[in-house]
């Protein structure tokens, strides 16, 4: 298990997650819109039980959304209650406004390099660095990979990548998650595509027939698939694998 705690340097908590022995490399983990709740502090366990040290910055406090109220977010919207369900929209753009500040989107790469900066100084760590994200998180995921070079593979789940002059940036594999249902993202995927593949990108995008946005979260009854989500991680590991297993760093700028 794995502890909350306030790393050196920075001003927002980070859940850190340990392996047992020598790690396999270090990567940073993305929460949902809900924060960083109890599903993504399960999900560095299960990367750290590989062999990861996993850094999960908690990036959404700064904005309003504590766990706490992440939480109570993510109670309402998996309600069966209607009266609480109709609160959860109006309450989720109150909540959310602050994070759409371009002050706050800044802030946030920001703090995410500095988590890049706590791996690469991390013993047994090096070069050996990823990034693995969440709805919000996905959707950083793929900053974050533009924002720095030191990323050697980038992993989002249902995220949405930045504008075209920044994915540009993105010097590292790239493997996409999304559900077929998931309409917003699904319709916009082949202007991703054509986006990635212009800038150069390696980019591979996984669809899985017939579910939709958050398959992955196991405290979602109304959104996980067990299938999708089994063949998700497996080829998350996969990939960490294949691109964390050996020394060499990102591809220059």
């Amino acid at each position: 298990m794995g502890e909350r705690s306030t790393l050196d340097g920075d001003d927002f908590e980070t859940y850190v997650a340990e392996p047992a022995g020598e790690p396999r490399g270090g990567l940073v983990l993305i929460h949902e819109i809900w924060g960083l709740v109890e599903h993504i502090t399960d999900v560095a366990d299960r990367l750290a039980g590989e062999g990861y040290l996993v850094l999960a910055p908690d990036i959404l406090s700064r904005a309003g959304i504590t766990p706490q109220v992440g939480a109570e977010l993510l109670r309402l919207r998996t309600s069966t209650d209607r009266e609480e369900q109709a609160r959860l929209q109006p309450l989720m753009r109150e909540r959310m406004a602050p994070a759409q500040d371009p002050a706050y989107a800044s802030w946030a790469v920001a703090a995410l390099r500095g988590t890049v900066d706590h791996l690469a100084a991390s013993d047994g760590v090096g070069d050996r660095i990823g990034v693995l994200g969440f709805c919000f998180g996905g959707s950083y995921s793929f900053a974050l990979a533009a924002a720095d070079p030191r990323i050697r593979v980038a992993i989002p789940f249902y995220g949405s990548p930045p504008d075209e002059a920044t994915v540009a940036e993105i010097r590292c594999p790239v493997l996409a998650f999304y559900g077929d249902r998931d309409e917003r993202l699904i319709s916009g995927l082949p202007a991703v595509r054509e986006r990635l593949a212009a800038a150069g990108v390696d980019f591979t995008a996984q669809v899985y027939p017939g579910v939709g946005h958050a398959f992955f979260n196991d405290t979602n009854p109304h959104t996980y698939d067990a299938g999708a989500a089994a063949d998700a991680w497996a080829r998350t590991l996969a990939l960490l694998e294949s691109e964390l297993s050996s020394s060499g760093g990102a591809i220059a700028r």
